[in-house]
């Protein structure tokens, strides 16, 4: 049975105008999944000249390794398309002894400023959201900021969460 290839199907949507925004979400869990790669991205949307290859050029460029969520990746487009430095994608924090101790969606580590995305289970669920609490108080322990966003700050206030990043890369010392 022919099927497509991933950096095809990348390729096909493009084509039919997917905004640049759903683009890069498919190309980031495209690339989570492990059935592509940020660089096979780039090399196919190079080399093809037919119907949406400037917005997979840019979109494949944009794409990033690692990426756990549609929302984290539609939070750090919020972020760089505004004009904001682009942020690290999950970085893992280590406790004193050097050990692994926390992963976070995204940061500015020379600021010691980590963004946050909170889907809703972190408020429903009770377990996550003691889990959080903890991993709050560790932050404030080795002096890192934090700011959270959730859904409402991506889709109904992006200009406030531009405000709240911004803010906050000034105070870390950007």
């Amino acid at each position: 049975v022919p099927i497509s290839t991933p950096e095809q199907t990348f390729l096909d949507l493009a084509a039919v105008g997917v905004g640049l925004v759903d683009l890069v979400v498919v190309a980031d869990g495209l690339i989570k999944t492990g059935h592509t790669s940020p660089e096979r991205l780039i090399e196919t949307a190079a080399q093809w000249d037919g119907r949406g290859c400037r917005l997979a050029r840019r979109a494949g460029a944009l794409a990033r390794k690692a990426v756990d969520s549609p929302q984290e990746t539609r939070l750090r487009l919020l972020l760089v398309l505004a004009g904001l430095p682009e942020p690290c994608v999950n970085l893992i924090v280590r406790g004193r002894d050097g050990g692994w101790r926390r992963r976070y969606d995204l940061a500015y580590e020379e600021l010691r400023l980590i963004i946050e995305y909170d889907g809703r289970q972190h408020a429903e669920d009770a377990q996550q959201w003691l889990t959080d609490i903890f991993r709050r108080e560790e932050l404030d322990q080795i002096r890192w900021r934090l700011v959270i966003i959730t859904s409402e700050g991506i889709y109904r206030e992006p200009l406030r969460t531009l405000e709240r990043v911004r803010d906050a890369l000034l105070d870390c010392g950007a």
